[in-house]
């Protein structure tokens, strides 16, 4: 079993603070998703995260104009410098002062950094040379007296334009100017959210929070009207600003947010604490458009270097949208969880994955693109378990509103509801391998309910347990067998459909938190409240292993605990446990920023290792010890005082709310709390090529990093990358792909592979051992889902499976992720290909007709020349 599994993607969340920016080409979108930054390809319809993670929260990010660095900067100051393509962190630097605005100047040489009231102007490092101290401060500029908010550089990169709380905009020169002292543009009667150059540099936009607009230009001088107007570099400087033309939007009880300008076209957007964007046109202020996108205030706003596209991010309810203004048209509309998630699930080709969480909402993704595709909303309450059926596309979810649901996938429907007779909470849930059998564990009566999915009828109630079931698990080989585990430290093994209806209990130290099922059905797990795992055998009864697992799931220390981290005992347990695909191996995850694989084989419990889910200091619980200096004289930790933030203003401190109004798990966002690192569900692919994790941050997916890995199987001296390309070029095929997998090297692999012929390929694969079976089909499905050599690779799937179909059959446990890894692939093609066939049938149609109607005018045409 491989344990190099890397963090790959954050799928559940899309945006959570700071500003969102499109890279300089116009096709990506960059957005700040905790601490670190999530990449979204709007042509490919793809995203990923950069593997790159911030002490705290990102608070602001920039990208220079080449697309080659970024700068993200966390709410204390501390900034990472990365190689944007590469993913690659080359220096850390603290600002040491929080952090409103960064910019690049045009010309990508300098940098601008707001710092309270001043602002620094740094030289842009060089991403290709290693340096002890890249950042070199260029200047410091003061003269605001409240902190500054936003910072845009004129077009030629000699000047730049500030805005602050003090209700003023400064004009600043990147170095000194004989004669010059820095021009104030005041008259706002609230903060100034952002000022901006027109393109010819001739005029200048400000606008306020209170909804003000003024344009800025020229004043008239009668004296030198005659004289001619030299256009240097330093014009924008040395004119003398005076204000042209005051506009106001006149939206009552709003407030202006973000807003952002394209020079080009002229275009203002502007984001309000409404939920609506207004498009301008400048400087004429003509309203193109005003749109409501979202029920909270919009929290950053972009436009794309076109002026096509227009992102904008909803920070309370985590909404990324990019809106296409002149068709009107959503390019892209992700939303996560509002509250956190609580539960997963993998569909069994491994193509999806479904959450629930606690805002009652439950949501598909995709793995391929890490987007959301669909979302139901029937339930009411926090959703506690949903689970697959094994065959079908159907998804069952039980949630604490009282009712258990069964989804179609294919016309995205609740096409059925089971209900118990008297209202209960329903906290886990099972379906049987068939798919025709559902049961769900309540709170409130202790009892298990079972129902058929076909008829929606209540088939029995499985009463036993004296304390809430909290996990529940059907054996996957059909052996008519349940497993219930509960809060009274007792697991019970229920036969279900067998005319004895014989329950054995199984007895266990504390109280049970999660079962899991071995694939092959022999072996159930359990993980318990004193956080020890325990291995039954189920054909006996009996306990097979146990697993002390306290001391590797303990967390860090959280900033309101009073004893040490060693000491505390609420995060020493796992709440989820799953097995790995192929059954060798158990992924535990608890209250704790840890996840660990431990190795179960042969009765060993063995810790292969320990996966960190996080580094974020803004959450709970990811620091071993605390700071004693962040204590002030009354004991409190300063961390937990909110001096200064988003409720700093009166509109976000009022409750507007009906009393009473409040759904689902309650209004999370009126209190103040502090989210805490912690797992809440981890499920292995079927596959077993990655696993995902619900945590606090959203649902973190880890796969196989098979980039850095040498994994070279019988190995000896001769056998090199050169002696396996000699005997290709021979001609010997079956050699040199053997030795080819013997060396384990992928690019060997694939030049080998896509160099045998197409009629040799069913005599290889003949002839191929049995021991390289497994990885000749696993590199070919992967090959499949990549490569345009579409018939080439499904021959080799077809007559691989052919040849050594009953060697595959006998092993079919063993080899369970190789042959779920062939079928998503070939579920992939399929899918594409239909697609294709779907799109092009009216083209096709189109041209049958058109050679219709030719042949029959040819026809008429030498009918008639024969006439004549």
């Amino acid at each position: 079993m491989k344990a190099n599994y890397k963090f790959s993607n954050i799928c559940g969340t899309v945006y959570q603070q700071g500003n969102i920016l499109f890279t300089p080409d116009g096709n990506t979108l960059l957005s700040p998703v905790g601490n670190r930054v999530s990449v979204f390809d709007l042509v490919n319809n793809k995203s990923r995260t950069l593997p790159v993670e911030n002490r705290k929260n990102i608070a602001a990010i920039a990208l220079s104009p080449d697309g080659n660095i970024l700068v993200s900067i966390d709410e204390d100051g501390r900034a990472l410098l990365v190689n944007f393509k590469r993913g690659v962190v080359l220096h850390h630097f603290n600002f040491q002062k929080s952090v409103k605005d960064i910019q690049f100047s045009h010309d990508g040489k300098f940098i601008a950094v707001t710092h309270d009231s001043h602002v620094q102007v740094w030289r842009t490092p060089n991403h290709l040379v290693r340096e002890f101290a890249p950042f070199v401060l260029h200047r410091t500029y003061t003269g605001h007296h409240d902190e500054v908010s936003s910072i845009r550089w004129s077009p030629d990169s000699t000047c730049f334009i500030t805005t602050s709380r003090d209700m003023t905009a400064r004009l600043f020169t990147l170095d000194p100017l004989e004669g010059f002292r820095p021009k104030t543009f005041a008259g706002h009667k609230d903060a100034v959210v952002g000022a901006y150059f027109s393109a010819n540099g001739k005029f200048i936009y400000t606008v306020s929070r209170d909804g003000a607009v003024f344009t800025w230009t020229t004043k008239d001088e009668p004296d030198d009207a005659e004289a001619p107007q030299l256009v240097s570099s330093d014009s924008i400087p040395r004119t003398r600003w005076g204000v042209k033309d005051r506009h106001y939007f006149n939206l009552p009880n709003t407030k202006v947010v973000c807003t952002t300008f394209h020079p080009s076209s002229n275009l203002l957007v502007v984001g309000f604490s409404s939920g609506v964007f207004g498009l301008w046109e400048l400087p004429s202020f003509t309203n193109i458009h005003t749109l409501s996108i979202s029920q909270e205030k919009i929290s950053s706003v972009a436009i794309s270097p076109s002026g096509e596209w227009l992102a904008f991010g909803a920070r309370r309810l985590g909404q990324l949208l990019v809106w296409e203004w002149q068709s009107e048209s959503y390019i892209l509309k992700q939303q996560g969880h509002y509250f956190d998630m609580n539960t997963l699930a993998y569909a069994p080709d491994g193509q999806t994955i479904a959450t629930g969480g606690d805002d009652g909402k439950l949501k598909v993704w995709s793995v391929q693109n890490g987007f959301c595709f669909v979302t139901f909303s029937e339930h009411t309450a926090p959703i506690m378990g949903i689970t697959f059926a094994k065959h079908g596309s159907v998804l069952f979810s039980a949630s604490l509103d009282g009712t258990v649901r069964a989804f179609d996938l294919v016309r995205y429907r609740n096409f059925r509801t089971f209900t118990s007779p008297s209202p209960v909470q329903f906290s886990s849930i099972a379906v049987d391998p068939s798919g025709e059998v559902v049961a769900a564990g309540s709170t409130d009566t202790f009892e298990v309910f079972m129902w058929s999915v076909q008829t929606g009828k209540l088939l029995d109630i499985l009463a036993g347990h004296e304390a809430p079931v909290s996990a529940l698990a059907f054996s996957p080989t059909g052996a008519n067998q349940l497993a219930s585990g509960s809060w009274d430290r007792t697991v019970r093994i229920w036969s279900v459909f067998g005319r004895s209806r014989a329950v054995e209990p199984l007895t266990l130290s504390s109280d049970v938190l999660s079962i899991a099922f071995r694939p092959d059905g022999v072996e159930l797990g359990a993980s318990t409240l004193d956080g020890q795992i325990t291995f039954f055998d189920v054909r006996s009864g009996k306990q097979s292993n146990v697993i002390d697992g306290r001391k590797d799931v303990s967390g860090g220390r959280k900033a309101d605990d009073r004893v040490a981290a060693a000491n505390s005992s609420s995060t020493k347990a796992f709440t989820s446990l799953t097995y790995t695909a192929d059954g060798s191996c158990v992924l535990a995850g608890g209250n704790s920023k840890y996840v660990c694989l431990y190795d179960v084989r042969e009765g060993e419990g063995v810790l292969v290792k320990k996966f960190q889910i996080s580094e974020n200091l803004s959450l709970d619980g990811t620091q071993e010890f605390l700071d004693s200096r962040k204590v002030n004289d009354a004991g409190i930790n300063v961390d937990l005082i909110d001096d200064r933030g988003d409720a700093s203003d009166l509109e976000d401190r009022m409750d507007t709310a009906l009393p009473g109004a409040s759904r689902g798990a309650g209004d999370m966002s009126i209190r103040k709390y502090r989210q805490e690192a912690r797992t809440k569900c981890v499920r292995f692919s079927p596959t077993g090529r990655a696993w995902a994790a619900a945590s606090t941050e959203g649902l973190l997916i880890y796969s196989l990093d098979d980039t850095v890995m040498f994994d070279p199987f019988d190995l000896t001296i001769d056998l090199t990358p050169q002696a396996v390309l000699n005997i290709l070029a021979e001609g010997e095929y079956l050699k040199a792909l053997v030795l080819a997998f013997r060396l384990n090297e992928k690019p060997i692999i694939q030049q080998v592979y896509e160099r045998i012929p197409r009629s040799d390929i069913r005599l290889v694969a003949r002839q191929m051992p049995d021991v390289y079976i497994p990885a000749l089909l696993r590199f070919t499905s992967e090959h499949l889902e990549k490569s345009p050599h579409l018939e080439f690779d499904l021959i080799w799937v077809q007559t691989v499976i052919t040849a050594h179909g009953r060697f595959l059959r006998d092993r079919s446990g063993e080899h369970a992720p190789v042959l779920r890894a062939a079928q998503k692939a070939l579920g992939d093609v399929e899918g594409s290909i239909s697609r294709l066939c779907d799109e092009n049938t009216s083209t096709l149609q189109y041209l049958i007709d058109q050679s219709v109607v030719k042949h029959g005018l040819e026809v008429d045409m030498v009918s008639n020349a024969s006439d004549c």
